[in-house]
């Protein structure tokens, strides 16, 4: 397979020069001296040779193909000139962005998800784009689409069915953009593109699991508030219990202990605010 080679163009102000005067004095020979035919013929060479003329801009490239036969990239920035036989093709060189709609997957565990991703990517070898594939560009979005969809088969979205992934998409962060711009890179060799940066920047549940898997968070959130609760108010009910025995304030049997025990644990883990209640009988009754 042929390799992106470099041209060098010949200097594009000389031969502008040698056929715009060559072009100026066959136009005077054929309007004012004899023998017109001689001049007419060197007026339409002079025309053609001009249009060999190209300007390269900064970060740009010109692929030269003469009679389907590749001829070299001209990535030099100036004005050239070149066989005008020559198929001109011109590349951007700079970087660029593709900011992907998010699109519907599976993760590993089989939830649908909507994920999109943002690549910086760029030309690098212009015969590849050229010729190995066909509208480098589309390639560019089909193929970042695939290495998508790939990788969010390989992990789960996050560790609530599979508590033993230590990396999920939604936590894995520069390991899971990692995978992702290896995955791009070696897709996008085979079209000479240059993947500059490649990461997730965006993921959420598929509609129409969202509200049940929102549910399921709020759940888990308010199970761990809850031990949390329960943890200090047994702290706090065993050093009122201990409290109360060391400094012999009221004796309790192990009746009156648990009733205490039971109404603390009711006001410290309740949601709502105690109501007292007043005893005009005895302690009792």
């Amino acid at each position: 397979m042929k390799k992106e080679n470099q041209f060098k163009g010949s200097n594009g102000y000389l031969m502008f020069t040698f056929w715009f005067f060559l072009l100026l004095g066959s136009t005077l020979g054929v309007f004012f001296l004899p023998m017109k035919v001689v001049y007419i013929p060197v007026m339409l060479i002079s025309l053609f040779c001009m249009v060999g003329l190209v300007i390269v801009n900064p970060n740009e490239s010109v692929v030269l193909v003469l009679f389907g036969n590749y001829k070299g990239t001209i990535k030099e920035n100036g004005f050239f000139w070149v066989n005008p036989f020559f198929v001109r093709r011109k590349f951007s060189l700079r970087a660029r962005n593709f900011d992907s709609q998010p699109i519907k997957v599976n993760d590993k565990v089989g939830n649908p998800i909507m994920i999109g991703l943002v690549l910086v990517w760029k030309v690098e070898n212009t015969f590849k784009a050229a010729f190995d594939v066909d509208e480098y560009e589309h390639f560019v979005v089909v193929q970042s689409e695939a290495a998508l969809r790939k990788l969010a088969g390989s992990y789960p979205y996050d560790n609530f069915e599979d508590e033993d992934a230590e990396v999920t998409l939604r936590s894995g962060g520069d390991e899971v953009n990692h995978d992702l711009a290896e995955e791009l890179v070696e897709r996008l060799e085979i079209a000479g593109i240059k993947v500059i940066e490649a990461r997730i920047n965006y993921i959420a549940y598929a509609s129409e699991i969202a509200g049940a898997m929102l549910r399921r968070q709020q759940a888990t959130a308010v199970v761990a508030a809850r031990l949390k609760i329960v943890e200090g108010a047994v702290g706090m009910v065993e050093l009122a219990l201990d409290q109360l025995s060391a400094k012999e304030i009221v004796n309790l049997d192990e009746e009156r202990k648990a009733a205490m025990v039971s109404n603390l644990m009711v006001v410290l883990c309740s949601d709502e605010s105690a109501r007292p209640i007043v005893n005009a009988g005895t302690l009792h009754n």
